[in-house]
């Protein structure tokens, strides 16, 4: 642990100025990127990079969407977020403070501080305001010497927020809702879910900066370069109308705040960042709206609503990060809980939040920077653990859509599907065969997943209806595993990059866990019988396990693979659905040899390289019931996370040794570091009966 430690203090001899704030203590952390405005899948744009000066912002995927901030001192113009053209020096940045829901930097200069808040109230049992693409940019001025100086802030918002590519058309206007008054951009053409894929961004629906009445702001719409306010200190005095044109040339929108004479007294303001696109998902051929579009709600009258409802929304939001924060300190330490806060915003706003047509919840996760499939199994499977702990109801909101899809006679396999398709477009699957053929499918894999998922939130929510309504499905899933579970073929597993392995022993497990799982729903359903059945076949299939797996010290890979290891990250759920499946010397013959396997930067997956998940190291390291060796490995992440060349929204793949990304990022996977909280009954109990 010590040499971990002179490691970050090696690499990061100035962290001084970066903060993750816990319960009880300060650490000091560089995030790989630092969520600023993250809503869904579209509307998530990062800083990725040690200042927020020092590169312009940009959207999960890498592409610019530069949002430029600049501020005047007495007449001295200053950078506190973005770049620009000409001499402008950057404010010191002093502290960066991540938290769930929060992103906050604080900046020095010309005797002035300015906090920068960023603020995605994702709360995750009020959907109406989880489903707003709605995020808020506060600042608060105060003087530092004792001195009274003139301040004005500025924020800039370039068209490339609104399309896909900067060449594609824009137009823009203003508007008013309520006391705010609403600077708008949008694609020329609207071509709604017009396009799918995977590193791809909106070019429909409307962005809006709203700027609330009171705050004495000017705004403009124009061509030019609006840092020439750097100079000059005000803004055109007329939007340009001269309209489409492509984003790369378009109109920038601008708001100055005047914060006149700031002294001791701290000087607050603030504005909204939203997206509106109308239609967000397609699901079997039909469009549906955002969530909180159900009712018919119109967009200003959503935009007022977030506007009113702000200072509520704030207090709630920083109440939920310091208890969230103590909670996941208390849980698994200061490391653990920067991790987590790091991953908070990033597991929700991988997915969309909708409607469908008779108001039911729809959550659809996108695959980011894999294939850009929608509502895949095997993602939802990792990031289960976030919504078993803080809302149950989100988990099914992402189950009931596949299952209704797997219930279809277009679906006739035996085993589950494993996608809906491609962001945005759930229209049937698209990864392998297919509907066609069972060519790299991942059969074992997603029937294992779902029936795991589907007993874990049932017991959660207290009921079986979930799982009543679908126990054909269920049933044929089951009785695919009690077949092919126990020594699985030649087939893909979630670790699809890793390729086809056959005898796959991790696989193995989670068919045995799951045939249990599903015991459990079929005594929940009232079936003794079925119940009584799949209990015994999972038990003796366990047996079987523990004789063809065992190698010497450890577990091997695969069956019929000497001389190998793998993480047996499945066995969590062994442990968290209370099966008792495997004896408990399973887990901790495995972590005495993990112990010998650790490398500078976590625990690779296997014997055949590096590489690893950094969701299955955290349920890897809750299957340890030794505090040590679980703060060993977490700590290890953050070492990493501190340290990585690769910065981008957190990456679940990565080699243990160089640090470097190896692919995805940005992805909902990373909601599986909370499997270690979803594990404690009390913090588990805490946050399902938590009102907000």
């Amino acid at each position: 642990m010590c040499a971990l430690l002179s490691l970050r203090a090696r690499i990061f001899p100035h962290l001084a100025m970066l903060a993750v704030i816990s319960g009880s203590a300060i650490a000091q952390h560089r995030p790989p990127a630092v969520p600023l405005v993250t809503s869904d899948p579209y509307f998530s744009l990062w800083s990725m990079a040690n200042q927020l000066t020092d590169a312009p912002t940009k959207h999960w995927s890498e592409a610019a969407q530069p949002m430029t901030g600049l501020v005047r001192i007495d007449g001295k113009p200053f950078r506190w977020m973005g770049t620009v053209r000409g001499d402008v020096p950057a404010m010191e940045q002093v502290k960066l403070t991540v938290a769930p829901l929060h992103s906050v930097y604080t900046f020095r200069a010309a005797g002035i501080e300015l906090e920068v808040n960023f603020f995605t109230p994702l709360f995750p049992k009020d959907m109406d305001v989880l489903s707003r693409r709605v995020s808020y940019l506060s600042w608060k001025a105060v003087s530092t010497d004792s001195k009274p100086h003139q301040v004005s802030l500025m924020l800039d918002v370039d068209p490339q927020i609104a399309v896909n590519d900067g060449s594609q058309p824009v137009t823009w206007g203003r508007t008013r809702a309520g006391n705010l008054t609403l600077l708008n951009l949008g694609s020329r053409d609207q071509a709604i879910l017009h396009r799918s894929g995977d590193r791809i961004r909106i070019d429909w629906g409307y962005f809006h900066l709203g700027v609330p009445d009171g705050s004495s702001a000017t705004m403009a719409i124009a061509k030019k370069d609006i840092s020439d306010w750097t100079a000059t200190g005000t803004l055109p005095i007329s939007d340009d109308l001269e309209m489409p044109e492509t984003a790369h040339s378009g109109a920038h929108v601008a708001v100055v705040l005047p914060l006149g004479e700031v002294g001791p007294n701290p000087i607050e303001r603030h504005v909204l960042l939203a997206y509106s696109e109308g239609y967000s998902i397609e699901y079997l051929g039909r469009k549906l709206h955002p969530y909180w579009q159900r009712n018919g709600m119109s967009e200003s009258s959503m935009l007022i609503a977030a506007e009113k409802e702000y200072p509520a929304l704030e207090a709630r939001g920083k109440e939920f990060d310091a208890d969230l924060m103590r909670d996941m300190e208390r849980v698994g330490g200061t490391d653990y809980a920067y991790m987590t806060s790091l991953a908070f915003r990033q597991t929700i706003a991988a997915h969309s939040l909708v409607a469908d047509i008779d108001g039911q919840p729809m959550l659809f996760s996108k695959e980011n920077d894999s294939n850009g499939c929608i509502d895949t199994v095997d993602v939802t499977y990792p990031s289960s653990p976030f919504f078993l702990l803080f809302n149950p109801e989100l988990l099914q909101a992402q189950l009931e859509p596949m299952m209704r899809y797997a219930a279809l006679p277009r679906w006739r396999f035996p085993f589950a599907p494993h996608d809906l398709g491609t962001f945005p477009l759930a229209n049937g699957q698209v990864y392998g065969g297919g509907e066609l053929t069972e060519e790299n499918q991942m059969p074992v894999e997603e029937s294992g997943d779902l029936l795991i998922m589907i007993a874990a939130m049932e017991r959660a929510e207290g009921n079986w209806k979930f799982a009543h309504t679908y126990m054909s499905q269920l049933k044929k899933w089951a009785s695919y595993l009690e077949e092919k579970g126990l020594d699985p073929e030649n087939q893909l597993s979630t670790d699809d990059f890793a390729g086809h392995l056959a005898h796959n022993t991790n696989l193995s497990i989670k068919a045995i866990i799951a045939l249990d799982a599903f015991s459990e729903i079929a005594s929940g359903d009232g079936d003794v019988t079925l119940s009584t059945h799949y209990h015994a076949a999972a038990k003796a299939m366990a047996a079987k396990w523990l004789v063809m797996a065992k190698e010497g010290d450890h577990y091997k890979l695969a069956f019929d693979q000497p001389n190998t290891w793998s993480q047996k990250y499945n066995l969590v759920w062994d442990k968290l659905l209370d099966l008792n499946l495997f004896p408990a010397s399973v887990a901790k013959t495995e972590w005495i040899f993990y112990e010998g396997k650790m490398q500078p930067y976590g625990l690779p997956l296997d014997n055949r390289k590096t590489i690893t998940k950094l969701d299955w190291e955290f349920w890897t390291a809750s299957l340890s019931d030794n505090p040590r060796q679980f703060a060993d490995l977490a700590h290890r992440t953050v070492v990493w996370a501190d340290s990585t060349t690769s910065r981008v929204p957190l990456t679940d793949f990565y080699d243990t040794v160089s640090g470097s990304q190896i692919g995805f990022q940005a992805r909902s996977v990373v909601g599986g570091i909370f499997i270690k909280a979803l594990m404690d009954p009390a913090i588990a109990k805490k946050y399902r009966e938590r009102p907000n």
